[in-house]
């Protein structure tokens, strides 16, 4: 069960992932040795799944962002297409979604002649690929994989 503390928590580490367990005590006017202790528990709940860096995608040649809806006409017992494009390096996210289209997927390239060849060479690839729709993202106004937690209500169990 996650209590506020535990919410408070989440939401400074997750702001920033590198902050001490002393400098997030001292916010929380608590002992290190019990945020601490709340953070292992968190992990072990599987509360937090992990840390990253965020990188900037254009220093590293990753500047084109596109969203890719796939349809298929995948046998389950003879393809899992979700694990195949998983493999697929510039592929970031794989949604397994509801609608007309089976997949949703973000990558990252490059530019579009990189992504031109992705899309012929790897998802062109995959038989059980039917067909892709592409939308090529020409500028991101918000991009966050922080959670909203702030308005979160705990259930105090009364």
């Amino acid at each position: 069960m996650i209590d506020e503390i535990d919410l408070k928590i989440l939401n400074i580490i997750q702001n920033d992932a590198r902050m001490s367990n002393a400098s997030i005590a001292r916010r929380l006017d608590m002992a290190p040795s019990g945020i601490l202790e709340r953070i292992r528990k968190l992990k072990k709940q599987g509360v937090i799944i992990d840390y990253i860096t965020r990188i900037n995608p254009e220093i590293v040649d990753a500047g084109l962002l596109a969203f890719v809806f796939i349809k298929t006409n995948e046998k389950r017992d003879r393809w899992d297409v979700s694990a195949i494009l998983a493999e697929i390096p510039e592929v970031l996210e794989v949604h397994d979604i509801a609608g007309e289209d089976c997949y949703f997927v973000k990558l990252r390239t490059k530019d579009t002649d990189t992504l031109y060849n992705l899309l012929r060479d790897s998802l062109g690839t995959i038989p059980a690929i039917a067909s892709t729709r592409t939308t090529i993202v020409l500028k991101t106004s918000k991009d966050s994989c922080e959670l909203p937690l702030e308005n979160l209500v705990i259930d105090s169990g009364k």
